[in-house]
């Protein structure tokens, strides 16, 4: 199985600030802004694809994008 780099893509004029996102993220990918509450990204790096706060969110705020990481040996 090839491995896959995932990527969260946010829009954030749909978010309410509820922190769904933020309280379930097992990797801590997000954060919040200081004065709005609205969801923006800490550590995209860590973002795993396991699509939870996809999943969870009420108001399909983020997507979770998963790319082919091109392996080495393909690379010869």
């Amino acid at each position: 199985m090839a491995a896959k780099r995932a990527t969260v893509v946010l829009d954030v004029r749909w978010c309410k600030a509820c922190g769904i996102c933020m309280e379930f993220c097992p990797q801590h990918v997000f954060g919040a802004e200081p004065l709005t509450g609205i969801v923006r990204l800490e550590h995209p790096e860590a973002c795993t694809g396991c699509r939870l706060c996809e999943l969870l969110c009420p108001d399909y705020v983020m997507v979770v994008d998963e790319e082919p990481v091109p392996s080495a040996a393909a690379a010869s």
